[in-house]
């Protein structure tokens, strides 16, 4: 299998120039260039569930998410947590506490 992002695995359409990016608004995990390059991905594309969905300690921002329907059972996520290997808690923590500037995130199409 290719190595795909979260939005090209769903076809949710929320990446910056996405069919349902004007809609739904842009996801987070497609724009916050933050998370860029974790797991292979672009932008947040391969660790969304740290960036948009209910691991994110806020409210899940993925469509594929809600309290039902908790990140652990997507199918992305089943794929690539377990294939991936994955960056420790502290990273990522480090990555959430950098300044969220313009120009890393990204709403331009990508």
């Amino acid at each position: 299998m290719a190595t795909l992002n979260c939005w090209e695995f769903t076809n949710c359409g929320r990446e910056p120039g996405g069919h349902r990016a004007d809609d739904l608004g842009v996801c987070p995990a497609g724009a916050d260039g933050r998370m860029d390059g974790v797991n292979g991905g672009r932008n947040g594309g391969r660790i969304c569930w740290a960036v948009a969905g209910t691991f994110s300690h806020n409210r899940p921002q993925c469509i594929y998410a809600d309290a039902t329907r908790p990140c652990e059972t997507c199918e992305f996520y089943l794929i690539v947590h377990p294939t991936e290997k994955t960056s420790t808690q502290v990273e990522l923590d480090h990555r959430r506490r950098m300044p969220l500037r313009i120009d890393n995130y990204h709403l331009a199409a990508l």
